[in-house]
């Protein structure tokens, strides 16, 4: 770990993440101390003023992410957090093993959880409230003069202020006279409502100045159970609190935390405030889809800012407007967060939205009426008929360039077929064979035989070994998801079938979709398109 950046200055605004602790306990979101330290790095790269690693001494694993980022971990930007709790009740802060190890981290910020719910003190702790005041004291004093910067976050703030807004302000009061940097207020439970945020903190806010800490820098905590985590922290930024935290795409337990990203957004581009440093915001979405991938939970393509969906326009009436002036139907520039407009292609497509989707796939289709119009028309038919083209851009632009006369043909199909055979001992045996012809007046010819897992598998690796010999880039090519929608289950097992095959290979990746009256029929254009698409985007010669 690079030698720890001085806190941030005292009129700065902080970004706080806690994807790494609170992140983490999200159903089903586990990470290895590599993926820490991977994630760590990103939001460094984004400019953030704190990253909270985790719990040391409590989670091993933990323990073992501040041990190795003393070595692996150069940060830029951020300051390095160990998040942990006060001492424990009746026990002297000296001889807290968890407090030890909270200076054994080398962290140079540390963020205690203390209880600021009476209710809680004394139903979880089991003790009084002038003990907690103690524990909270003791705690933060040690700290500081051990050189730390400390952070309290006071867990149940708001039910707790509700409850008893005497004893939860006193917590407040007393973590900040004994050297807290920082007091952040957590809705634990995620129950607030903006506008209970917005009474709580102007009333707390009056009680620190009659206290004489009117100056003392608060920070918001929200979880998102009520659907507001958000709109609650900024509720509490305009009350004055001038540090917020959350977790990157929203993870965090239950229905999440506020997610940093959408909070960044709207404080950096729509309130004014400066969090992050000029030119990190431009890669908000690639951080936001790279730390998907290493935590195994891919960013909802809905997420305001850094979603897929976040800038996509399908509408006809909008891509009209959207031809004339971008910002018509757009409350940003994408380019800001490093997204881009998408426009989609469905039953809703009129000329414009075609017209603009062409120009997004590098075609000029400007003032072709005719085209726009058979086009727009032959989408319509397609959609009709079970094609989804919203989230397959390959096959639209395969048939965008068929009614062109441009249609890449790299193999003529004469017949493919698979077959599933159940043996004496009750195995099943799957085979294909596929016949393929060189297009055009081409004499070339091959045929290819594969045994497979299930036919689609095995209709995958016939096609494959047919045109490894012309083509070898084949092999670079992988699928790597498969959907399958029955459109009209209605009819049963003779319902129309649609799938959608994701592809990637030489550094491309994209969408096909095939409809079929059966799986195997529509899995097999879905996989033909996907083969011609990647060669011709691969740039390899028609015979």
């Amino acid at each position: 770990m690079s030698a720890p950046h001085p806190p941030p200055p005292i009129d700065s605004f902080h970004l706080y993440d806690t994807t790494l602790r609170d992140g983490s306990q999200q159903e089903g979101l586990t990470l290895s101390v590599a993926d820490k330290l991977a994630v760590a790095r990103l939001l460094d790269e984004l400019g953030v003023t704190y990253i909270e690693g985790g719990w040391p001494g409590a989670v091993p694993r933990d323990t073992e992410f501040f041990a190795r980022a003393r070595t692996e971990l150069e940060l830029h930007h951020a300051r390095l957090a160990a998040f942990g709790a006060t001492r424990k009740a009746g026990a002297a802060v000296e001889e807290d093993e968890q407090v030890r190890a909270l200076l054994d981290s080398g962290a140079p910020t540390i963020t205690l959880v203390a209880k600021s719910d009476l209710r809680h003190v004394t139903g979880a702790l089991r003790t009084d409230g002038p003990e907690n005041l103690a524990m909270v004291r003791e705690t933060v004093a040690h700290l500081v003069a051990a050189g730390r910067e400390v952070v309290i976050d006071a867990e149940h703030f708001f039910d707790g202020f509700r409850a008893d807004a005497d004893y939860t302000a006193s917590v407040v009061v007393e973590a900040f006279r004994a050297g807290a940097r920082v007091v952040v207020l957590c809705d634990t439970n995620g129950g607030m409502l903006p506008h209970d945020v917005g009474e709580i903190v102007a009333d707390l806010q009056a009680r620190l100045a009659d206290a004489g800490l009117a100056e003392a820098r608060l920070g918001a905590h929200t979880h998102n159970d009520s659907g507001c985590a958000v709109a609650n922290a900024l509720t509490a930024v305009r009350g004055g609190i001038s540090h917020v935290q959350g977790c990157v795409n929203g993870y965090g337990e239950r229905t999440g935390n506020a997610d940093l990203l959408t909070m960044l957004g709207d404080l950096q581009l729509k309130m004014g405030h400066d969090l992050v440093p000029a030119g990190t915001l431009a890669e908000a979405t690639r951080i936001a889809h790279a730390i998907g991938e290493i935590v195994n939970m891919p960013a909802s393509p809905r997420a305001p800012y850094v979603g897929t969906s976040a800038f996509a326009h399908k509408a006809g009436l909008h891509a009209s407007a959207i031809r004339v002036d971008p910002d018509l139907y757009q409350h940003i520039d994408p380019r800001r967060v490093g997204n881009d407009m998408r426009m989609i292609i469905s039953d809703m497509a009129g000329r414009a939205s075609i017209e603009l989707k062409g120009r997004e796939l590098g075609f000029d289709l400007a003032g072709e009426k005719n085209l726009l119009g058979r086009l727009a028309a032959r989408v319509k038919q397609r959609e009709a008929e079970g094609y989804s083209y919203e989230a397959a851009d390959a096959s639209f632009e395969l048939l965008l360039m068929d009614e062109m006369g441009r249609v890449p043909r790299y193999f003529d199909v004469e017949s493919w077929r698979a077959s599933s055979h159940q043996l004496r001992d009750g195995t099943l045996e799957t085979e294909a064979t596929v016949k393929l012809s060189e297009p055009g007046d081409g004499d070339g010819r091959s045929v290819a035989l594969a045994e497979g897992n299930g036919p689609v598998n095995a209709l995958d690796l016939a096609l494959r070994s047919a045109l490894r010999g012309r083509y070898p880039l084949i092999d670079e090519f992988e699928l790597l998801d498969f959907k399958v929608r029955i459109l009209d289950a209605h009819h049963g097992t003779d319902a129309t079938t649609r799938v959608l095959i994701r592809t990637a290979g030489d550094g491309i990746e994209f969408q096909t979709v095939g409809v079929g009256p059966n799986m195997i029929e529509a899995s097999w254009e879905a996989i033909a398109d996907a083969y011609t698409y990647g060669l011709y985007k691969a740039g390899i010669a028609q015979p």
